[in-house]
């Protein structure tokens, strides 16, 4: 069994690996060395490993609240290297050693372990800890030198604390254009793809150069990391090198053939299962040595793997480097042969790679070389390497895409568009008479930005971002007055039948109200209207007797054009690409465009993804909103839950049951909403249930969550589709099976689905048996017996979603869970997509905004000679390829 100390050397190296995250161990460092320390303790034998253990438990205490990741990085390291014996212990430590000198002397030391005859031990401490036990005796009398082990013997990772200084090549124009036309050539002038590589590329829509070395590496393997099969740990992913020795088919269930395969590297054997990939049996045949990464179990006492990462050892790469990329593959495409590709590309660019960023803002903000940065990207000589790599790209790619909106914004703006101009006296009259209710302050805020913007002859460009519930649709109401006063069109365009016809309801309601002038036509256009009907809103679009056009991409459809439309509305508008929302603006002459989500994104996120639009929040909802009571069960109480739902369904209530899968999984051990709607139906006989999932085309979607939303059934069965579109004041429950397999605004969303009439209402979140959760450590958390950090990242979310119900606290808090790739979704698309959103942390999106507003200030059209090649980039990545149309 390793030791302690070699148990946390690993989790360090762990810790590195992941960018200093703070994701290595369940509930982070600090709570996990709460734990440690006792063992170590227990097991350390010397006044030197005391002081070693007081020096990491206090370096580690606040390691959680260390907001920046390099810091985070560095202080891993420095106890990497203490722990390696690589630095003297601080004198405030070393000044300890008499005091601990005198406790151990005093304490009577462990007896020598009973002797196992017939059982001579094996073990021997792990050349990561080597250089430590040589130098101060074995941590732990227990673990004595063995015969030699099968590890291999890798050069350990140099560390890297900054990036090497940026240098920049003087070229000509000339060459500088050579270069550019180099890097648009197709993938067959690189050395070694031929004709039938090129192919597999397209199919991978890798198809120039430039497209090639972007490419980057999913994953890596660390291959000073690997274990002898003897050292496996179940429940963990772990990297093997081992020899196949024999190779089955078997046939499993349904019929399913497997491939059974055992492997041994002298330490130990291994049994590996593919589920019905029983076609690899010619390529893992007995003798075959191969490197495999997956999750180790234990099944019938035997080390077993199921489906793991595999490909034949490459010495080379055991040989060059300790870190060894992992990329995309496609069916017909070696690994090996694809990495030699790859490394001889980047080799040969490395070097000469145009940097497109200015070298003022490198040195300002401490970036590396682009060719240095993409080199290591691919082939990184240390973790640290890699970091700043990536963080170069990343930051990279913030700029490019804030300059792109900022640029975009600028061009949309140049052109005049129509100033709505109205009274107070109209505005309030049109508020008292709409709305039978008092609108918050915050949506009086939003109303007066809104109202000043479109005062301009500039286009007004807004975003409104609101909570579910928050009156977005209202505030949505009071812009289209501003245009119909001023003798303008409004249409507002929503990503479902169902969403659309909601706002046209709502919508007639509110301006049907209106008795002061007579109500405006409000039309509603959907691509379920017949040819007649159809064809006779478009000649009330063009002619002006439609007043307010509400639909779905109907709107945006070729044949429908506008009289004069002054302002366009966009509803969950991160449903919608940018060139959506252009074709939109484009029915009219520069009209003034609102944009509206109830998809929080944390702030200073938002300012980048949506440079091109000026941001409003509504952070108040309206009283007599009802809040939703969140509540974490466990699965065995679910009977009691069919009761609670029962008895609001006997007050006329209906209920929502959420789950993530549509049909049974083999994979994943988690209700189905197939299986769900089989057991709904017979616990509830006596109500209507029905079912509702994603692979239902959209009519027959539309038609269920429309007949539901009219209390045709009490009862709804649902995948994750139930997310937006479902406008049910009448649903009281919200039950969220399997919710640790969904993300903290996915579930936000699903409890959004109810509390929207007058009823009190419920949402229950039921997780799956896993080992990351536990009801007892959430109660204990709540109860406050145990702090955050000593929580899984699955408990956090549950544990977050049960204490608030405000999406922008919570879309900050899954930020810090799981980074900005899974906030972002939809939003970004197509070539100019953002690649490297896991390193997307608030420091350097913050960083790269401040650079991105500098450039744009002093250069707004990146004209002058050092931003030239900044604009071509800039326009390579968004606008050439539509996505900033």
């Amino acid at each position: 069994m390793p030791t302690q100390l070699e148990t946390l050397v690993k989790i360090l190296k762990l810790e590195r690996q992941q960018g200093g995250r703070d994701a290595a161990v369940e509930g982070g460092l600090s709570a996990y060395c709460k734990i440690w320390e006792p063992k170590a303790r227990q097991q350390a034998r010397r006044p030197v490993h005391q002081i070693l253990i007081d020096e990491i438990v206090d370096s580690l205490a606040d390691y959680g609240r260390i907001e920046s990741d390099d810091d985070r990085l560095d202080k891993v390291g420095y106890l990497l290297e203490r722990i390696m014996n690589r630095r003297p212990p601080p004198q405030t430590y070393q000044a300890r050693l008499a005091d601990w000198e005198a406790k151990m002397t005093a304490r009577p030391s462990k007896p020598p372990p009973a002797a196992r005859p017939n059982r001579p031990d094996k073990r021997r401490p792990s050349s990561s800890t080597s250089t430590f036990i040589e130098e101060h005796g074995a941590w732990d009398k227990d673990y004595a030198a063995g015969p030699e082990d099968h590890r291999l013997d890798v050069k350990p990772l140099p560390r890297l604390s900054r990036p090497p200084r940026a240098t920049r090549h003087q070229r000509g124009p000339d060459e500088e254009r050579a270069l550019q036309e180099d890097l648009a050539r197709p993938t067959t002038a690189v050395k070694g793809i031929g004709g039938q590589l090129a192919d597999l590329l397209k199919g991978m829509d890798l198809h120039t150069v430039r497209g090639l070395l972007w490419n980057f590496p999913r994953d890596y393997k660390d291959y000073t990391e690997l274990k002898c099969i003897k050292d496996l740990s179940p429940n963990s992913i772990e990297t093997v090198i081992a020899t196949v020795r024999r190779a089955q088919v078997a046939v499993g269930k349904n019929r399913r053939k497997d491939l059974l395969i055992e492997v041994e590297d002298g330490s130990g054997r291994l049994s590996v299962r593919f589920f019905g990939q029983h076609f690899l049996r010619p390529q893992l045949r007995p003798g075959k040595q191969i490197v495999m990464s997956g999750k180790v179990a234990i099944y019938r006492n035997r080390l077993q793997m199921a489906n793991p990462e595999w490909e034949y050892l490459d010495v080379e790469n055991l040989h060059t480097t300790g870190i060894v990329p992992i990329y995309r593959m496609t069916k017909g495409l070696k690994p090996r042969l694809f990495r030699r590709v790859m490394k001889a590309l980047a080799d040969d660019w490395a070097a000469k790679l145009p940097d497109p960023v200015p070298r003022t803002v490198l040195e300002r903000c401490e970036l590396a070389d682009l060719g240095w940065a993409v080199q290591q990207s691919h082939f990184p000589e240390g973790w640290d390497h890699l970091h700043h790599a990536r963080r170069r790209i990343t930051f990279d790619e913030l700029l490019m895409l804030q300059l792109a909106m900022l640029g975009k914004r600028r061009e949309w703006q140049s052109v005049a568009g129509p100033a709505l101009i109205v009274e107070d006296d109209f505005l309030e009259s049109f508020i008292d008479e709409a709305f039978p209710f008092e609108l918050t302050g915050a949506q009086w805020r939003v109303i007066a930005e809104i109202r000043r913007d479109v005062a301009q002859m500039i286009p007004m460009n807004r975003l409104i971002q609101g909570d579910v519930g928050s009156g977005k649709t209202a505030v949505a109401a009071v812009a289209m007055a501003m245009a119909l006063a001023n003798g303008k069109q409004a249409a507002l365009m929503a990503p479902t039948s169902i969403l659309a016809e909601q706002h046209y309801r709502k919508l007639g309601e509110s301006f049907g109200r209106m008795t002061s002038e007579g109500p405006p036509v409000v039309a509603l256009l959907t691509g379920a209207l017949g040819t007649s009907e159809r064809e006779s809103i478009y000649r009330g679009l063009a002619d002006g007797s439609i007043d307010i056009a509400v639909g779905t991409h109907a709107l945006i459809q070729e044949g429908v054009d506008f009289h004069d439309l002054g302002l366009a509305v966009i509803d969950e508008q991160q449903r919608f690409g940018v060139d959506q929302r252009g074709h939109l603006r484009g029915k009219g002459h520069h009209p003034h465009l609102l944009a509206m989500t109830a998809t929080p994104i944390p702030r200073t996120l938002a300012l980048t993804v949506h440079a091109d639009l000026d941001l409003s929040i509504i952070d108040e909802k309206p009283p007599g909103r009802q809040a939703v009571q969140t509540k974490i069960i466990e699965q065995a109480a679910r009977e009691r839950l069919y009761g609670f739902v029962t008895a609001q369904l006997e007050q006329g209530r209906q209920a929502f049951f959420v789950h993530p899968l549509i049909e049974e999984s083999e994979s994943i051990e988690t209700a189905s909403a197939a299986e769900a709607y089989e057991r709904l139906s017979q616990v509830f006989f006596r109500y209507r249930v029905c079912l509702l999932h994603g692979q239902m085309n959209p009519s027959e979607k539309d038609r269920v969550m429309a007949d539901f939303a009219r209390g045709d059934f009490d009862v709804m069965a649902a995948t994750s589709v139930a997310e937006v579109g479902v406008d049910v004041p009448n649903a009281s429950v919200m039950v969220i099976e399997g919710a640790n397999r969904f993300g903290l605004a996915q579930l936000h969303q699903f409890r959004g689905r109810v509390g929207r009439g007058e009823h009190p209402s419920f949402c229950f979140l039921i997780p799956d048996s896993a080992p990351d959760i536990s009801i007892e450590r959430i109660q204990a958390h709540r109860e406050g017996r145990l702090p955050i950090e000593g929580l899984s990242i699955a408990e956090r979310r549950l544990a977050a979603m049960e204490a608030s119900n405000d999406g922008f606290y919570l879309s900050e808090v899954d930020w810090k869970l799981r980074g900005a790739g899974d906030l972002l979704g939809r939003q970004q698309s197509g070539h100019g997509q953002l690649k490297m959103t896991a390193l997307m942390t608030p420091p350097l999106v913050e960083l790269a905004q401040r650079e991105a507003r500098t450039l744009y200030e002093e250069d707004p059209a990146l004209q002058l000679a050092e931003h030239q090649l900044l604009a071509e980039s800039i326009a390579s990545l968004y606008v050439d390829s539509g996505d900033m149309s």
